[in-house]
This record gives C-alpha cells, sequence and structure tokens, in this order.
C-alpha cells in the first residue's frame, strides 16, 4: 500500500509558481494496478518521482509498504562502460536477486542478441529502453512504478511487454502512466487524475478517464 499524506510540492518557474501537489491525501491499494492521469505539465512523473523516493515533497509524507521498483523504463541509471548483461548483474546484486538469473532472463526477454555484452553506451534510445524495462520487470516488487513501458519497439514487443506486465500484476500493484486512454485501460482497474494540484481517485478506470477528458474539454480516446 502507497498512502499520501497532506502531501504538497511546488516549483519556481520564470512564469511562477508551479503547484503539482497540493495537500493532496489519497490511498493507494494493495495488488491494484492504477492509472496516473493527467494533462500534460499536470506533474505526473514529479509525482511518481516522489513516491519512488527520488525527490522529496515540500511538506507531507508518503507512507510505503512492501518493496517498491524505480521507474519502470527508466535507462538513466545505467553505467555506460558496462555491458547490458554487466549493468543487469549488477542491479541483480543490488536487489539481492540470483544475478545469473536475471541475466538469463533478461537477455532472452530484451532480444538484444549479441549486443547485451557490448557496453551500453553503444546502444540506441530503443535498445537502452527494452534493456531497463527487461531489468525492471525482471525483478519481483509489490508495487511497480511505471512510465509509458507500452512505447518501445515495435508491435510484437509491446504486446510481450504488455503480457509480462500482466503477468506481474497477478501478485502485485502498480501505477502506471502512459498517454495512451486505450492502453491505461487494457492495463489498469482504476484511476487518480492530477488537475491543479489535486489528486482523486477512482475506482473505475473509466470513470478516471472520462473526469480527464472533462478537464481537457474533449471525449478522445
Amino acid at each position: 500500500m502507497i498512502e499520501l499524506v497532506n502531501l504538497s510540492k511546488k516549483f519556481s518557474t520564470p512564469s511562477g509558481s508551479k503547484v503539482v501537489a497540493d495537500n493532496i491525501n489519497v490511498t493507494f491499494p494493495t495488488d491494484e494496478a492504477v492509472g496516473l492521469i493527467g494533462r500534460n505539465g499536470a506533474g505526473k512523473s514529479t509525482l511518481m518521482n516522489m513516491i519512488g523516493g527520488q525527490i522529496k515533497p515540500d511538506s507531507g509524507k508518503i507512507e510505503r509498504t512492501g518493496t517498491i521498483s524505480w521507474t519502470v523504463g527508466f535507462a538513466g541509471s545505467f553505467h555506460r562502460d558496462m555491458t547490458g548483461a554487466q549493468n543487469t548483474k549488477f542491479i541483480a546484486r543490488v536487489y539481492g536477486v540470483d544475478t545469473q538469473e536475471l541475466a538469463d532472463y533478461v537477455e532472452e526477454f530484451t532480444e538484444l542478441g549479441p549486443h547485451f555484452h557490448v557496453p551500453v553506451r553503444n546502444y540506441s534510445s530503443g535498445m537502452k529502453a527494452r534493456l531497463a524495462f527487461g531489468v525492471s520487470i525482471g525483478i519481483p516488487f509489490d508495487t511497480y512504478l511505471v512510465d509509458e513501458v507500452t512505447a518501445v519497439g515495435d508491435a510484437a514487443f509491446k504486446r510481450k511487454s504488455r503480457l509480462a506486465f500482466r503477468d506481474r500484476m497477478q501478485n502485485a500493484g502498480a501505477i502506471v502512466v502512459n498517454h495512451s486512454m486505450v492502453q491505461l485501460k487494457k492495463l489498469c482497474n482504476s484511476g487518480v487524475v492530477l488537475e491543479n494540484g489535486k489528486l482523486t481517485y477512482y475506482d473505475d478506470i473509466e470513470e478516471a478517464i472520462y473526469v480527464h477528458h472533462i478537464n481537457m474539454g474533449s471525449d478522445e480516446d
């Protein structure tokens, strides 16, 4: 379970103060995939980073039970001079999972072929994204923080990613950001809508999407 308690966060910008969280009180249920929805610039990534512990709130607190992943698909923490295999085994040791087992899973899942044993500095952005997703989903967490996981690769790999995510959701929960409302309907049961620093939880992802469309003044999927 993840609970946001009186959570507040704002940034100073050239055009004034930007409020991301305005005294938010929301509980994310255990073992459920929740879609995080909001307009561009609403602060979804900032909120995810606060939940993950990368950014501190100005006030309030975040109560967490169980293990929480880094943002699934985030490739910024790889050591560029290490190979994909070496990066994978290093992360396995950090999180206390079997190094070879994770390396075997990631090598098969990512379909990087010989590039899995090449330094990450030689990877394309797509290859790094595949590696990041494979490592993330290969480690069992209680809650996954997911940002655009289905945007990586061709149609076949996107489908493979969705299936892997759904498999993990059999025994875990998630907070999911995806700009495609169609994908959120496929991945999530419930949703939260972030608008003007306020976060509202809805038991039904369809209702969350409906409210978001009203906020945006549109009825598009």
